[in-house]
């Protein structure tokens, strides 16, 4: 979620309130960059059934728009790039000193 905020990629789906369909979304990829994170840093997805409360939400929205899940992985991997490049910017700046 950190990732949406102005100054970072600045994603907006339109929340209205909590639980709405922009809600959902966005919890689809905050848990999809979760897992994509969880892989490039070798955690095991023991974590997984904690986030099973949240399929619910996504339901809808995955039921009312086919494209749905592939617009959300897509803003996940950039998220994850963004996470990525920072770390990356970090090292340098290490390696620099």
């Amino acid at each position: 979620h950190w990732t949406k905020g102005p100054g970072r990629i600045d994603r907006d789906f339109g929340r209205k309130k909590w639980g709405d369909e922009a809600y959902a979304i966005e919890e689809l990829v905050a848990e999809i960059g979760s897992a994509f994170l969880g892989v490039t840093l070798g955690l095991r997805p023991d974590h997984l059934d904690d986030h099973a409360a949240y399929i619910q939400s996504w339901l809808k929205v995955l039921k009312n728009d086919k494209q749905a899940i592939f617009r959300a992985a897509s803003h996940a991997q950039r998220a994850v790039d963004y996470l990525d490049g920072l770390q990356a910017d970090r090292a340098l700046l290490i390696a620099a000193e």
